[in-house]
This record gives C-alpha cells, structure tokens and sequence, in this order.
C-alpha cells in the first residue's frame, strides 16, 4: 500500500511540477492555478510557478526518503515533516474549495485531495509493499 502511495504521490507531484512549468513558460493556463485570475500569469507569478517546482521535487525527495526509497526513513526530521506536509496538503483543499475559478476547482480540489490520501499512508511510515 505505501508504494502504491508513493507512486501516486510522485505521479501526481509530477503533473503539478509539468503544469506549474507551463505556466512558468506564459502559456495560457492560469485559469487553473493562482486563483484563476489571469489566463495568462504576471511576471511575480510566473517565476513563482517556476519555484513551485522545487518545492514539488523537495516534497517528492521526502515522501521517498520517508518509503525508504532515500536515506531518513525513521529519523525525526522525516517523519515530522511528512506529517507538516499532510497538513499542507489537507490545507490546500480549502484553498482550492475558496477558488473562484471553476476551473482551478475541477482539476486542483481532485488533484490535492487524492494527493492528501497518499500523503496520509506514506506519513504512516508503514514498510513499503
């Protein structure tokens, strides 16, 4: 089960990571992310998108060093910040519910929540399998 978390997890973070670059690149697509309100971002958000980037491969560094896919699976550290991690995720469901883009409500409200759910099982830190 944490493996199969962990692929969802890392898909998911993925998919986030490709469409903030987009994003990042001026395309078109800021009616799903931001808040929705520009179609196409502003320079401050645009490089934000580029730095959620990092964040999501600092996020995908942790969910697998707490699978034991990296070193760190039982230190505090670890553990503490994927539990910090879940509740940033169940987090931003809330912000993703209070969007006014319906746009950003279809696609990120699914997206956090099923990620939220892979999160939980991998912050259990049960043995991978």
């Amino acid at each position: 089960m944490t493996t199969a978390a962990l692929t969802v997890s890392l898909i998911l973070l993925t998919a986030l990571a490709a469409m903030q670059a987009l994003l990042g690149l001026g395309l078109p697509l800021g009616n799903y992310a931001w808040g929705g309100r520009h179609r196409i971002l502003p320079l401050r958000l645009r490089i934000a998108s580029l730095a959620a980037i990092v964040i999501y491969g600092a996020f995908a560094a942790l969910l697998m060093s707490r699978t034991g896919v990296l070193p760190g699976r039982e230190t505090a550290l670890v553990v503490v910040a994927t539990w910090v991690l879940f509740a940033y995720s169940v987090l931003s469901i809330g912000g993703n519910i209070a969007s006014r883009s319906r746009h950003e409500r279809i696609v990120q409200i699914p997206a956090s929540a099923v990620l939220s759910a892979a999160i939980f099982v991998v912050a259990l830190g049960m043995p991978p399998g």
